[in-house]
């Protein structure tokens, strides 16, 4: 028989007589139970001690424990080294669902039924499940998306009702995007310097609950009810998106917590058992990897469970479709601080029958020792990959700087085309091309148009003297900094924007676009926003303020990426054999010659012609033909002969403003004229 769970139900779990609490505190000394007036939240009318069990569980039943009942803890225990106990402190429960702010600027817990019991209805609607070779993920922000959205009521502006709001659903839909990950929507707090400074943390990435939705992105009439509200309103979005056919991934922060190093508040673990839940060095003094003030210990069961539960409840009670890992490099860090591959929490994700259903994408860093671990996560992730973000930001950009700054740009075609193919140099055979998350930025950066105006950050309105924010953004402004009416610089400018989405969205791996990047979206500079919930931030919705051809574009490319099955290969070829959901990829010069190696490696060689075949598996035959020159003059290529192709329609080029719909009909070894720093897409056609 294998061993009961000794971490099983921790949390509130209610009954027809009240509800049990279990907490779990290795070093605590005692732990108990307050329950608070509804209307004085610094009032307990009842306090109840826990019991410990072997395992470092504490429990207790109490009458008071129903829906809707606030409570909190007291936690006391010894002095000394890596310990914070001091139960003069009120602590949240960590596995809270709903959350009221008492007074003083602590948090009390709020008792919730399973959704189930609520009332709430799926209505039959199931989780779409989009394969991950036709998934295009779009990062954004609850509040941002639809804070300017006039064909939405104004009271959903900004909330979880307003991301389902209809206006939202048929933008999506027509966008035509798959799944929508979220900017963090787990309960959050902003840094005690953020409040002081008079300022927020808009992002998120400050966690304070992992089990409860942050309560500020739901309606006022919700915020009014309470947490079951918020929470209700939180489902019924993921409802509503699920109907439309797309998937809600949310970015998880669990690498840290809001309660910063320690001199931060003391909020719910470090008074709950600070030596267990976070890393420390042999002198008790924090071990920072996150760069954020503290680090959860996931060498510790409870931690891990604490994230597993977590993850489970989103997945399963509010059924979303995966979750993007906010520092993962963290999350896989041993007893003594260093990353496998093989952590137990990483492995307990994927075998978790609900978890390792889910779409997991990891973020593969953070600022630990050997922190970058790009390519290293196990099967099953994912991963952010920021050697594609910088190789093809060199490519169309920082070349293009080369170029006009000395006549040569330096980095050639082969380090590209690997990037197009899917970076078969970082993530193995076994793991394929979908193991590269592919982007050109995110919410952390450059807008795509600000990438193409500024050489500099702009960040003084974050009240940092622009020292934050990264100096590295591989960007260029085309000779102007900023804005500018000189209709030169501006039209090479789209052109860029048009290279680097055609890039993303025409690479094999899977690719996330960062919402307002389809339209010209610009912060004016500011590469780190983090602490801007305004105007910058939010998307615009009117006219003036969108690249209707841009949008088109990008409609266009995401129309591409979703018919030519060669586009997105599931896995990678091996020479000399047939791999279903694998493409067939050929290499030629502009003269429709085969590349060779000198031309792979040459900084000189910047034309290149990219044949795919698709091998049949779920879909039908395809295969494309891209066309890619990235010099400032002209070029003529002559299109490839292939045994099995007869000729070429092209679908899509870089150098218009408008993206055609069908273009002209060549042959193979027609010779055609290629605009300067354009991209060109043609579907092949043959025998087969």
């Amino acid at each position: 028989m294998p061993s009961p769970d000794p971490l099983h139900d921790l949390g509130v779990r209610t009954g027809a007589d009240g509800g049990r609490i279990r907490v779990w505190s290795q070093h605590a000394t005692s732990v108990d139970l307050e329950v608070f007036a509804d209307g004085d939240l610094g009032w307990a009318v009842e306090r109840t001690p826990l019991a410990r069990d072997e395992h470092g569980v504490w429990e207790a039943a109490s009458s008071a424990l129903v829906p809707g009942a606030r409570y909190g803890l007291r936690v006391d225990g010894p002095a000394g080294s890596g310990h914070a106990f001091n139960a003069a402190h009120t602590l949240l429960d960590p596995y809270a669902r709903g959350l009221s702010p008492a007074p003083d600027g602590s948090w009390r817990g709020v008792v919730l039924d399973d959704l189930s019991a609520t009332g709430f209805d799926w209505g039959g609607v199931v989780k779409p499940r989009v394969p991950l070779d036709h998934a295009v993920v779009y990062e954004t922000h609850v509040r941002g998306f639809s804070k300017l959205n006039p064909a939405i009521p104004e009271r959903l502006r900004g909330t979880y009702a307003g991301l389902a709001h209809d206006a939202s659903l048929d933008y999506l839909t027509g966008l035509g995007v798959t799944t929508v990950e979220l900017l963090p929507v787990h309960a959050f707090v902003s840094e005690q310097r953020l409040v002081r400074q008079g300022r927020l943390n808009y992002w998120g990435y400050n966690t304070l609950a992992f089990l409860s939705p942050h309560a500020p992105y739901a309606s006022a009439a919700a915020q009014a009810e309470g947490p079951h509200a918020v929470r209700r309103e939180f489902a019924g979005m993921v409802r509503r998106l699920h109907e439309a056919g797309l998937e809600v991934v949310l970015d998880v922060v669990y690498n840290h917590t809001a309660e910063e190093g320690r001199q931060g508040p003391t909020l719910s673990f470090r008074g709950i058992d600070n030596a267990a839940y976070y890393r420390h060095d042999a002198h008790g003094n924090y071990v920072d990897t996150t760069g954020c003030g503290n680090t959860l210990d996931f060498g510790h069961e409870a931690p891990r469970r604490l994230v597993l539960d977590s993850m489970r409840y989103f997945a399963e009670e509010l059924q979303v479709d995966g979750f993007r890992l906010d520092l993962a490099a963290t999350l896989g860090r041993d007893g003594r601080t260093r990353y496998t591959p093989e952590h137990p929490l990483l492995r307990e994700m994927r075998e978790d029958p609900v978890i390792g259903s889910t779409k997991l994408i990891a973020e593969p860093w953070d600022v630990g020792p050997d922190g970058w671990q790009t390519g290293n996560f196990p099967a099953g992730f994912t991963e952010w990959n920021d050697r594609y973000r910088d190789r093809m930001r060199d490519f169309w950009l920082g070349d293009l700087r080369r170029e006009r700054h000395s006549g040569r740009a330096g980095s050639g075609i082969g380090r590209f085309a690997t990037r197009l193919a899917g970076s078969a140099n970082t993530f193995s055979i076994e793991r394929g091309p979908l193991a590269s998350l592919n982007f050109v930025t995110a919410h952390d950066g450059f807008t795509l148009a600000d990438l193409t105006a500024y050489d500099r950050k702009h960040n003084l309105g974050n009240g940092e003297h622009n020292r934050d924010g990264t100096d590295h953004n591989i960007s260029y402004n085309h000779g102007v900094e900023g804005e500018t009416d000189d209709p030169v610089v501006r039209a090479a400018r789209r052109r860029s924007i048009r290279n680097l989405l055609g890039t993303l969205l025409l690479s094999a791996g899977v690719p996330m676009l960062t919402a307002g990047d389809e339209y010209g979206r610009s912060q004016r500079g500011n590469n780190n926003a983090y602490c801007h919930d305004s105007e910058l931030t939010w998307l615009s919705w009117t006219e003036g303020e969108r690249d209707a051809a841009l949008l088109a574009t990008t409609r266009r490319l995401l129309e591409l990426r979703r018919e030519n099955p060669a586009i997105r290969p599931a896995r990678f070829g091996v020479f000399g054999e047939t791999t279903p959901s694998a493409s067939q990829m050929d290499w030629f010069t502009a003269e429709g010659a085969t590349m060779t190696i000198d031309g792979w490696h040459s900084p000189a060689e910047r034309t290149l012609q990219y044949l795919a075949a698709s091998t049949p598996e779920f879909e039908a035959y395809n295969r494309i033909l891209l066309v890619v020159h990235a010099h400032e003059e002209p070029t003529t290529v002559v299109l490839p002969t292939h045994e099995d192709v007869t000729g070429y329609t092209r679908l899509w080029d870089s150098d218009g403003d408008e993206p055609v719909d069908v273009g002209a009909d060549h042959a193979s070894g027609d010779r055609i004229r290629v605009p300067a720093q354009s991209m060109l897409l043609f579907r092949a056609h043959g025998r087969r």
